[in-house]
């Protein structure tokens, strides 16, 4: 059998699309913490230029009249440029100034919910139509460092990676790289279907430019940079049985990638990162974004609870591989439409597990917000790193990725 190949990638949270998803959820927390049941649905779009970036606010937020009309409003547009600066966005030079006016612009465009979507809602019926899928599986449950994740492990790496990017840069650890950073990953699968070990990675990450006169020349620069993110960040993260001394490693494939970039050379927008957000492409997705939506929006909380109950059908044995898709009409709780598939891997069938997952499992929004305690500001950490196969207290709250021992037991009667 030819080697079969899987390839995921990730963003750091200085990628100027995650930087528009952290406003976005930070103006979502922002917002549960003045009124647990604020609705929100707000969009970010990022852009700079020579002279001084724009960061655009849309979307609809309703919070309680009795706090509305005390004034208790969040102020938009300090969060934006807060939590912009917050990333490393605070100089102009690397390519985007959040903190003053005269290096950058917000313009807010927020409106209150429609009362059509409101009352819906109000109801507790779904807060819009669609579709959204879960998906676990057993590839991270062969490595000790990733144990307990059940998920894909090209996916599992790549947010490693560019997890570990943010933190070099953080710790000044690497004090010459930048927020904005791309990792991919490349696994190699043995004839069994198994992960044997990794293929390829890739890492771009913006650098100061004065790295040119430290080391002569571009060629002297790239081989810089190249060996310090191979010990510093590749090799730090990804265990030594899944490299091998014929891996291949591509930094910056262009051969630099210096001051200034970020916002300056790429537009950032929220929700352009649903598959880095998800499960790399191994495990489908419903096309809904999560961030800066609040959770009587399905495309979030469905999601989470979609994958709470796909890595708990797989934690408990049922199947090495499980998807679960949801569908809802907007304003009606229950969904119109729950299908289990294990891709063959499943000790029983599909129908049977099926009947398990809603018989366990209620999905109706009210229940998923309950059940998992999604009423609380605890968004801001989903919007980097990915908000699926994390640790939860460690990473963020992210109680959709806690197993339950109840749930197990009912699972595995």
């Amino acid at each position: 059998m030819s080697v079969r190949l899987f390839t995921s990638e990730s963003v750091t949270s200085g990628h100027p699309d995650k930087v528009c998803d952290a406003i976005s959820d930070a103006i979502v927390d922002a917002c549960l913490t003045l009124d647990s049941k604020a609705r929100v649905a707000v969009e970010t779009c990022i852009k700079g230029d020579e002279n001084q970036g724009l960061i655009l606010l849309a979307g609809e937020v309703t919070i309680a009249k009795e706090i509305f009309d005390a004034g208790n409003v969040p102020n938009y547009a300090q969060i934006a440029r807060d939590t912009a600066a917050s990333i490393g966005y605070d100089d102009h030079s690397i390519g985007f100034d959040s903190t003053t006016e005269e290096r950058c612009k917000v313009l807010v465009r927020i409106t209150s919910q429609s009362p059509d979507i409101s009352q819906g809602v109000d109801r507790d019926g779904a807060g819009d139509q669609g579709l959204m899928f879960g998906y676990a599986c057993t590839e991270t449950e062969a490595f000790d460092d990733f144990s307990g994740l059940y998920f894909p492990l090209a996916a599992a790496l790549s947010l490693r990676l560019t997890r570990r990017l943010t933190e070099v840069r953080e710790k000044g650890i690497l004090p010459w790289a930048r927020p904005d950073g791309k990792s991919q990953v490349t696994i190699e699968y043995d004839e069994q279907g198994n992960p044997s070990k990794v293929h390829t990675v890739i890492i771009a990450i913006q650098h100061d430019a004065n790295l040119l006169l430290e080391h002569g020349d571009e060629s002297g620069e790239h081989a810089f940079v190249s060996a310090e993110i191979k010990k510093h960040v590749v090799e730090y993260c990804i265990p030594s049985i899944l490299l091998s001394n014929e891996y291949n490693l591509v930094v910056n494939g262009t051969g630099r990638f210096a001051d200034p970039g970020g916002p300056l050379t790429d537009a950032g927008l929220t929700g352009r990162k649903i598959i880095v957000d998800t499960y790399g492409g191994l495990g489908r997705h419903g096309g809904g974004a999560f961030s800066g939506k609040d959770p009587s929006k399905v495309d979030r909380s469905a999601a989470y609870a979609a994958r709470h109950a796909a890595k708990h059908i797989v934690a408990a044995g049922l199947a090495s591989r499980c998807e679960i898709q949801l569908a809802y009409v907007i304003g009606v709780a229950k969904p119109v439409s729950l299908r289990v598939e294990t891709f063959g891997t499943s000790q029983i069938s599909e129908s049977k597990i099926e009947k398990l997952v809603g018989e366990v499992f209620d999905f109706t929004p009210k229940q998923i917000i309950q059940n998992l305690n999604l009423l609380r500001p605890i968004y801001s950490s989903t919007s980097a790193g990915g908000h699926f196969g994390r640790t939860p207290e460690v990473d963020g709250e992210f109680p959709w990725e806690v197993l339950d021992e109840n749930i197990l037991a009912k699972l595995g009667q």
